[in-house]
This record gives C-alpha cells, sequence and structure tokens, in this order.
C-alpha cells in the first residue's frame, strides 16, 4: 500500500468514528424539543454532556490531516464550500453555548431560547453534513486549476438536499437508541416510540437514497466492478440495518446500538469507496478530478505524518475509551450538571 492509499484510508477511518461518535450526540440534539418538562431536557443534555467535545477532537483530527495530507482538495472543499462550512462552524460553536449557557438562569424563556437554540443548530449541522457528502458524490465544477467554479445554489440541488435530510433522520434514530441507553422510567419508554418512529423515517429516506443513487449517478458503482470483495459491506449494511428493529423487539438495545453505528460506519465506507481513488470530482471533466495523488502533500511529508499518527493515535483511542468508560450507566443530574 503506497503512502497516499495509506492516507485516504485513515482518513476514512476517522470520519467514521467521528460519524458513529457524535453522530449519537448531533441526533440527541435533533431529539431534544420532543421532550417538555425541564428536568426531562436536563437529562438529555447531561446524557451526552460529558462525551460531546471529545467526540468532536475526531473531526478536528480529520480537518487537520486533509490539510496536511492533501492540501489541495483542502483548499479547493473550502474555497466550494466557504458559506456552508462558516455556517456549520457557527452551529457547531452555537450548539456548545446553549449547552453551557441554558442552566445559567431559572427563566422560563431563557432555557426555553436556548433549547430552540440548541435544536436547532444540532440539526442544521447534521443537514449541512449530509449535504456536503451529497455534493461530493455527485461531483463539484472544478476546473482545471483545481478551483471551484459554481455558486452557491449548485451546492443545493435535489440529491445533495435528499442526503441532507438522510443525515438528519440517521443521526436522529442513532441518538434515540443511545438515549433509550442512558435514561430510565417514564422517558426512556416514550424513547421506545422514537426508536421505531426514527427507524421507520430512516428506512424510508434510506431507500430513496439507494434508488436515487442508482438512478442519478451510476458512476457510483463502478468501482464494484474493480473490487466486488465490497460488495460483503453493503450486505452487511443491509443485515445491520435490518437488526436495529430485531434488536429494539427483542428488549436488546445494546445490539440496536452497535448495529447503528455498524450502519453508519458501512454508509460512510460506501462513500468513500465511490469516491476512491478521488479526492474531489470535477463535474465539468474527470481530467480535472482531485485524486489521491495530484492533491496529495510529499512522499516525504506523508511518511512524516504517517509515524505521528502512528504515535499519537493511540493517545486518541485510549482517550476515547476511558471517557466512555467513566461515564458509563444511566444519566443523574447532580450538582454539577447542565
Amino acid at each position: 500500500m503506497d503512502l497516499n492509499t495509506f492516507w485516504f484510508i485513515l482518513m476514512g477511518a476517522l470520519l467514521t468514528g467521528y460519524a458513529i461518535l457524535d453522530g449519537f450526540d448531533l441526533g440527541v440534539g435533533i431529539l431534544h424539543l420532543f421532550v417538555k418538562k425541564d428536568e426531562e431536557r436536563r437529562l438529555l443534555m447531561n446524557s451526552i454532556g460529558p462525551l460531546w467535545d471529545g467526540n468532536e477532537v475526531w473531526l478536528v483530527t480529520f480537518g487537520g490531516a486533509l490539510f496536511a495530507a492533501f492540501p489541495h482538495a483542502y483548499a479547493t472543499a473550502f474555497s466550494g464550500f466557504y458559506l456552508p462550512f462558516m455556517l456549520l462552524l457557527f452551529a457547531l460553536i452555537f450548539r456548545a453555548v446553549s449547552m453551557e449557557f441554558r442552566s445559567k438562569q431559572e427563566m422560563r424563556w431563557w432555557r426555553q431560547m436556548w433549547d430552540v437554540s440548541f435544536t436547532g443548530a444540532s440539526t442544521l449541522a447534521t443537514f449541512l453534513f449530509g449535504v456536503a457528502v451529497g455534493n461530493m458524490m455527485k461531483g463539484l465544477p472544478i476546473g482545471p486549476d483545481m478551483e471551484y467554479t459554481g455558486g452557491l445554489f449548485n451546492l443545493l440541488g435535489p440529491f445533495p438536499l435528499l442526503t441532507g435530510v438522510l443525515a438528519v433522520a440517521t443521526f436522529a434514530m442513532h441518538g434515540s437508541i443511545y438515549l433509550y441507553l442512558k435514561t430510565e422510567g417514564n422517558l426512556q419508554k416514550r424513547i421506545q416510540r422514537w426508536m421505531w418512529t426514527t427507524f421507520g423515517v430512516f428506512l424510508v429516506l434510506y431507500m430513496l437514497t439507494t434508488m436515487a443513487t442508482l438512478v442519478m449517478l451510476p458512476s457510483a458503482v463502478k468501482n464494484f466492478q474493480e473490487i466486488p470483495w465490497a460488495w460483503v459491506v453493503v450486505v452487511l449494511n443491509v443485515l445491520a440495518i435490518a437488526n436495529i428493529p430485531r434488536a429494539i423487539y427483542l428488549g436488546k438495545p445494546g445490539y440496536a446500538f452497535i448495529s447503528s453505528a455498524a450502519t453508519i460506519a458501512a454508509l460512510t465506507f460506501l462513500f468513500g469507496f465511490d469516491l476512491f481513488p478521488n479526492m474531489i470530482v470535477s463535474s465539468i471533466d474527470p481530467a480535472y478530478n482531485l485524486t489521491i495523488y495530484n492533491a496529495a502533500s510529499s512522499q516525504k511529508t506523508l511518511g512524516i505524518m504517517r509515524w505521528i499518527a502512528i504515535l499519537g493515535m493511540p493517545f486518541v483511542l485510549s482517550y476515547t475509551v476511558a471517557i466512555y468508560w467513566i461515564f458509563r450507566g444511566k444519566t443523574k443530574l447532580g450538582k454539577f450538571s447542565y
């Protein structure tokens, strides 16, 4: 395996880790307004309170790796998605601010304002992630100088909007299963109904997006002809989706959460598999595609970064495991809760 492929795979692993871990806490934010009592809203926030910022380390690491390993792709992506990325940063920051400010005052209007902000920012961030994935699959108007030549409305086609809605549904489902694991009593019983509802919405959108991909982007399956073993991932993805309602019905939410995480991992793999060996596809001419070779740093840089990744990744993994182990179990409100 050459260094360029190594970094493409490692970045896929970082993106997968982020989508699974931050996926459920964004999902909790999307569902936040579906509970009315102040105590229950505090429980929802505190279920992700110790975890959400650590989850976003995976996104920061992904962005840093993209900048260093594939600087041309980084520059092109940021010039094309400049306004959406600014909105995304605003949403992620505002989401954190909402959590920190909400419990500083007792006034009802104050808490209601930050509750709405929390849900709005979580939903917007997830939707923008999905729209970005749809545009990357569809291709962007990239010219021979690696510059984005389109405008904002080029990013708002039917397919990217569909993938944006699918992302919201996927994270809402993932978040509802996580909340079931972290709550108890009457709140947990109501969240069980959320799991069925969000799964139903996800399933419909998943099938719509699959059909739209096959009809509108037939090139998305071209790599399966050269690497047919990848069909195994498609089969595993279908089995993981099918196991979610089965596990919920059998009263095994832990298995449902693992299946939901596996579904997100498989979808992320298929997204990367569709792109490979491209980083950004040009909708003008395939000759203008940014690949893992013409968009990459020098071999010396990639080699040094590989050693940094080998030394640094164990720390990221250890931190993640330690945080999840320390804050395992049901969520309780205490003196230092939100």
